[in-house]
Formats: C-alpha cells, structure tokens, sequence
C-alpha cells in the first residue's frame, strides 16, 4: 500500500480534514467517561456538591475550622468569603438573600464572593482537613482529657495558648495523615451536606442542577462527535471513490499504451480483475484506512494517558489486555496472510477460466466438452472456496476472542476496583471511567485488527496493480518526433528487417527488404508461421524491430510519434472486431469527428456491405452488440474493411481480412477498392491466391526469410514454395488463365 500513497496527493486538503476532525471525534470519546465519572461520583455520591469549598457556611462553623488553618491559610479564606448579616445588608440584598438562605434571619454567614478555579483548588487542599478534624472533635474521635461537662470544645480549644493549640493540631494530623485523599474529601462533603441542610438549601436542587448540567454537556460532545464522525465517513467514503477512479482511470490510461509485448506479460483475465476487483479492494480499504488507522491511535494512547491518570495502581490491567490481543493478532495473521495473497491469483483463475468457457462456448457445445469445462471450472471455482473458507474460519474466531479477553479485562477491572474503592482509593466513578477507557483502548486494538483483516488482500491488490503502472511501455513516442514533409504519402521501405519476440532466442524473420510504393498493392503469402502477420504489425509499431528499419517517406517510423504514424494507417485484423454502439459509430470508429455521412455511405458502398445494412430495420442505426455477436462473421468482416476505408488512409493493411468471404464478394471488393484506395499503399496478407494474384507485387515467405517476390505470373515460373501454394488451390488449367 506505501506503493499507492502518492496517489493520494490530490487529496491533501481533505486528508487533512479528515485528520482533525477524527482527532475532535478521539477527544470527544475519551472526554465522555470522565463526565459519566463526575455524574456517579459527585452528582450520585456526593449530592452535587464538586469539593470541600462550601459556598456558603455559618459564621460559628467558619470560625471553628478557622482554628485549625495557618496564617497563610486564614488570608486566603478572608479574601475569598465575604461575612453577611442582616446588619451589614441593604433590605432590598437581605430580602433576596434571607430567601435563599432562611437561616440568615437568625445568624451571619459567611459567602464565596470568587469562584475561581484556581482559588478554590487552593482553598479544598486545606478546608477538607480541617473539617474532618472538626468532625473528628465533634465526634469524639479526638477526645479532650480533663474537660468540665457541659464546656463545648471548640470553646476550650479558642481559650488555649497558641502552644498547646499547635501540639493539638499536629495530634490530629498525625492521627489521620494516613487517611486517603477521597476519604477525607467525602467526610467533607458531608459536613458541607448538613450545612447546607441547616442553612435551608436544598440538597435535592443542587444535585439536579449538577447532573442536568453535567448530562447537557455529554449531549452537547457527544453530539459533536457524531457529527465529526459522519463528517469522517462522508469524506473518507469520497476520497476512497475518487482514488479508485483515478486508479481505474490510469490503468486503463497505461493498458491502452501496451505494446503487444507487454500484453503477452498480463492475461486479459488478469487485466479485467485488476482493473475491478483489486481496485475494489484498495477502495475498501482506503475507507477503513481513513476511518480508522488513524482514529484508532489516537484513541488508543489518549485511552491510555486518561485510564493511568484515573487510577495509575490498575494500568497494569489494560496490559495485560492489549498484550492478550497482540498474541491473538499475530498468531492469527501468521496463518491468515499467507492465504490472503493467494485469493487474487485464485480469482483470476476462476476469471480466465469463466473467460475461456464463455468466449468458446459454440466449440465446447460442438464437442460435447461441457462436463469437462464444467469440472474445470468447479476445480477453479473449488479452490478459490476452500480458500476463502479457510481464511474466513481463521477470522471468525477473532471477533469472540475478542470479546472474551474484553469481558475478562472488565472481570479483572471490577475484581481490583472493588478492593480499591473498599480501600477509598478510589471512587465507583473512577472504577467505571477506568473501565471504559480500558474499552476504548482494547476497542482501538479491534479497529487495528478489522483494518488488518482487509490489509495484506488490499496489499497484494495494490502491487499488482502498481505492476501495471510501473510497466516500462516499449513502444512509446521519441523525445524529438520527426515530421513528414515529403510529397510522397505512404512509402513503405523495409531495410534488413529483423524481429524477434521478447524472451525468444531465434528471429521469426530476418532481412526483410522490399519497397511499397503508394497506389501500389503489395501482398504476403506463405504458410503458417512463416512471418506474414509479424511484418505487417511491425508497420503501425505494434512490436518494433529488433534489426534494420522501416522507413515511411524515408522517415524511420521510430522518429515519428504514434499518433501521427498511426493515424495514416487503415488497418484490419484477422479477427474482425465491433465495438457496440451503431453500425455507424463503427464505420466512423477510425476517425469520428471527420467523417461525414457521405464518407460512411461510400465505404459501406465500396465494402460490399450496403446489401445487409438494407436489410436491417434501422440500416446504419442497427445496435451491435458487444463484440458483434449479432452479425454474422462475413458481415462483420466487411463491417472492418468499411472502417478502414472511411478513415481514407495513406497505408492500408489487411491481414488476411477477406477469408470470411465468399469468392464471388472476394472478387467484387477487391475490384472495388483497387478503384477506391488507388492513390494508397496496400499491404495485403492472404491466404488465397485468387485474392492477390492480381497484386502488383508478392511476397512470398519461408520460415521468417522472403523466397520469392514479383507478380503472380513471375512468381508461378521463379519460387516452387509459390507454385506448391498455387497448384495446391486451383488447378494448371486455371492458373494459366
């Protein structure tokens, strides 16, 4: 996959995008447990009520947890209460006030005039200490020896020396400086809820208000996160579109610029999987890539940092879990990846042979080889089965291992956190928040493992495709490209012509010389194999010459770029080929913007051709079917040669395109195209003497080597590979005719 990264350059914006808000929706996650920690800690547990400031106390109760505070202490409680009373209030202040607090009337109270942050944290280090020691006093656990009945004991303890009074305070930090933190804050909490209870507020209202607060918050992100994740996906889900486009786009671009020699390294199944299926299978993983690669860090550390700040004595825990699942992972995929890699050779198996049985189905019908295709084909079919079922019975016992090493990490976090909270070292919110941290972090390793499942298939898929586009193209235009100026169009000069096929050790033909002048027909016979068909697709450079050169206008064709050499050839195959669409469209295939009506009308005219479009109910508008299955294999043969006459080339080249015809429409359009290409060059391969004798020059070849070349009466009295090929067709009597 590092091969495709480059493709995904024009996306940088919306890489970028999707990058921050995965990481808006990571924070958004990882700040939910710490609210639901609040909600049961401080809404449930401690009534609303978030730390040891009370915002409003009692005069006599402030003045006795003052006596247990330092100097420095004591200022910074004077500088953040304010004393009020009925005295000191205006009546408008007092009325609102004496409302809501009803213990106003009877006594002053001490108010929090600043509310922020920072000083309330100052003041809760201290106050929560001091009120537990005046519980402590309260509750007797601090006893005062020699003490006459009836004498309050913050009373003796305001009349005492400053001496004694410190040895007492230090009596009663020693006594519980062993306490934990959220032992002493909870028995702060509940002197503060008892005197809110005194004052008249209601403890009821403060919870409520607390957890509504709090839960209008966790809406409020949890809505955010939503929409951050529908953000992700939308974007993510048109990124990985318009990457699988571009890809289609450019293998396409790149097939349609092999040479033949690169299409002999790719099968036509391969090609049509790679363009499809693998292609499908980077965009899959593109969106999961996107989605949760990079989610799924984030989460994952910001898991971590917030479960060890929650409760660093259980970190342990999530080890143990993600450790479990790492084991699970690589045992999996050291057995799946394997398997994974062989599933797109496998379908491109089951391609070529389903290709092979389709496109051969009259030949298999006339043979009566269905039962052996169809045995072919289950093996294929069969294989590729066994395959997936195999790799999908490896990852089906992912989800519940999973899932049990989740349950047994809650087990463990409840297991531990009970002791810990039995302990008060933590709260029942920060077990849960720790749990679900704990979740998130495991829930990251899952998402991690999901991408893992689709990754080494989507890897393979992107080499094999990064193996076409990296393809070095061996027929491919030159830096400087000549032009052609001459006032001759369409010499052909072949000058100690040699070829060989990639990878082969011998030539296929060798010092290959002639001349094809225009308004000349040049033709090619010779037996099987003999190099016909390998000389006329060295002309429009479907291979390029291994020795000597071909020269068009005296320009070697190598000089010239591909479209303009190309777009002065005609050329017809051996097998006709129709694209769907129209008659029409494939007359008008060779040069579509510059042909008129009247170019299509001629060619159709001059190949024969006119007779059966007549026939059809929408004459030149017939719909062809893919490949031209529904015309026959003469109509669609002079389908082709219309094509090429309209396109009214320089060269013309038929390569064997006239076996498909019967004699007598063999004879007539040939008549008819010596009238209408008699200003071009034609280059003719046959395998019927009476398609070229009238050719005013003919070469014959001979296992890759010319052994004869002159007219067709020269050739019958100077080359007997000639004269066998002749008599073997037709008769002494009609060849002296």
């Amino acid at each position: 996959m590092l091969k495709l990264f480059k493709e995904f350059k024009p996306f940088t914006i919306s890489l970028i995008l999707i990058v921050a808000l995965l990481f808006s929706q990571a924070m958004a996650d990882l700040s939910l447990p710490d609210y639901m920690s609040n909600i049961v800690n401080v809404g449930i547990q401690q009534n609303g009520i978030e730390n040891s400031v009370p915002e409003v106390i009692r005069k006599k109760e402030m003045e006795t947890i003052k006596l247990f505070l330092k100097d420095d202490e004591l200022e910074v409680l004077d500088n953040n209460y304010r004393l009020i009373s009925k005295e000191n209030l205006e009546e408008k202040e007092y009325k609102i006030l004496q409302k809501k607090y009803e213990v106003l009337k009877d006594e002053p109270l001490y108010v929090l005039e600043n509310k922020d942050k920072t000083q309330i944290e100052k003041m809760d280090n201290f106050l929560a200490r001091s009120i537990l020691a005046v519980n402590a006093i309260k509750s007797g656990e601090v006893p005062f020896p020699n003490l006459p009945d009836g004498v309050d004991p913050f009373t003796a303890l305001g009349s005492l020396p400053q001496e004694q009074l410190e040895m007492i305070k230090l009596e009663i930090d020693e006594k519980f400086e062993t306490l934990p933190e959220a032992m002493i804050n909870q028995s702060a909490i509940v002197y503060i809820k008892d005197e809110y209870k005194a004052i008249g507020i209601s403890i009821q209202k403060i919870q409520s208000n607390y957890i509504i607060s709090i839960g209008g918050i966790m809406l409020l992100i949890a809505f955010l996160g939503m929409l951050a994740a529908i953000a992700v996906g939308f974007l993510s889900s048109k990124v990985a579109s318009k990457l699988s486009r571009n890809l289609r786009d450019k293998v396409f671009t790149k097939v349609s610029s092999f040479s033949n020699s690169e299409f002999d390294n790719f099968s036509t199944a391969s090609l049509i999987t790679r363009s499809t299926n693998d292609i499908q299978q980077i965009q899959q993983f593109t969106v999961m890539m996107l989605r949760m690669v990079v989610y799924a860090p984030i989460l994952g550390i910001g898991g971590v940092i917030r479960a060890i700040r929650t409760n660093a004595s259980m970190a342990w825990i999530v080890g143990v879990g993600v450790g479990g699942i790492l084991i699970l992972l690589i045992a999996i995929f050291s057995v799946a990846i394997p398997r994974f890699k062989r599933i797109q050779k496998l379908v491109d198996k089951v391609n070529l042979v389903m290709r092979e049985s389709l496109t051969g189905m009259l030949v298999i019908r006339a043979f009566n080889t269905k039962k052996y295709e169809e045995e072919k084909f289950d093996r294929a079919n069969e294989e590729l089965t066994n395959t997936n079922l195999f790799v999908s019975r490896i990852m089906i016992t992912l989800m519940p291992t999973m899932n049990l090493i989740m349950n047994g990490v809650i087990l463990l976090i409840v297991w531990v956190g009970a002791k810990e909270i039995s302990n008060s070292n933590i709260q029942v919110g920060d077990m849960m928040a720790f749990m679900q941290y704990a979740m998130q972090i495991i829930m990251s390793f899952l998402m991690l493992s999901m991408v893992s499942v689709i990754l080494p298939r989507a890897s393979v898929s992107a080499g094999r495709i990064m193996d076409i586009l990296n393809t070095e193209v061996s027929i491919k235009d030159p830096q400087n490209p000549k032009t052609i100026d001459g006032k001759t169009k369409g010499l052909i000069e072949f000058r100690n012509v040699g070829f060989k096929y990639p990878g082969a050790e011998e030539c296929v033909i060798k010092d290959i010389n002639f001349t094809a002048k225009p308004g000349e027909t040049v033709a090619f016979i010779g037996s099987t194999g003999s190099g016909k068909s390998t000389i006329i697709n060295l002309i429009p450079r479907f291979y390029d010459v291994t020795e000597g050169e071909i020269l068009l206008d005296n320009v070697d064709i190598r000089d010239l770029s591909l479209h303009d050499l190309r777009n002065r050839i005609g050329y017809t195959p051996q097998k006709s080929t129709l694209f769907s669409g129209t008659i029409e469209s494939n007359i008008k295939y060779g040069k579509n913007e510059d042909i008129d009506y009247k170019a299509v009308l001629e060619a159709v005219e001059t190949s024969k051709s006119k007779e059966f479009i007549d026939g059809k109910e929408d004459g030149l508008n017939t719909e062809i079917s893919q490949g031209g299955t529904n015309v026959s294999g003469g109509q669609k043969q002079r389908l082709s040669i219309a094509r090429t006459i309209a396109k009214k080339p320089e060269i013309v080249i038929f390569d064997d395109s006239f076996s498909a015809l019967d004699f007598k429409t063999d004879a007539s359009l040939r008549l008819a195209l010596d009238e209408r290409l008699k200003e071009s060059t034609i280059l003719i391969v046959g395998q019927r003497i009476n398609t070229i004798k009238n050719a005013q020059k003919i070469i014959v070849l001979d296992e890759g080597k010319i052994v004869g070349m002159g007219t067709h009466k020269q050739l019958l009295k100077t080359c007997d590979v000639y004269k066998q090929i002749a008599l073997s067709q037709l008769s002494e009597e009609e060849l002296a005719i």
